[in-house]
């Protein structure tokens, strides 16, 4: 819970020096192509989540139907 409290105060100027700090280490080349594996991550993500959602609904229909 302590780790919440140290995000609470981050105002636009630190966002800025953060995004220019990133900038300044990988580059405006690279950048592009970090957002795109982290599009992709997630969207991995998100499909994995719903399979599960999906086998879950498939179990309990199968619960339902031996009752």
């Amino acid at each position: 819970m302590k780790t919440l409290l140290l995000f609470q105060n981050i105002g636009v100027w630190e966002v800025l020096i953060i995004a220019f700090v990133v900038l300044l280490i990988w580059g405006g080349k690279k950048i592009p192509e970090l957002m795109k594996g982290l599009g992709k991550g997630v969207k991995s993500f998100k499909e994995g989540m719903n399979e599960v959602e999906k086998d879950l609904k498939d179990v309990e229909k199968d619960i339902k139907s031996e009752e």
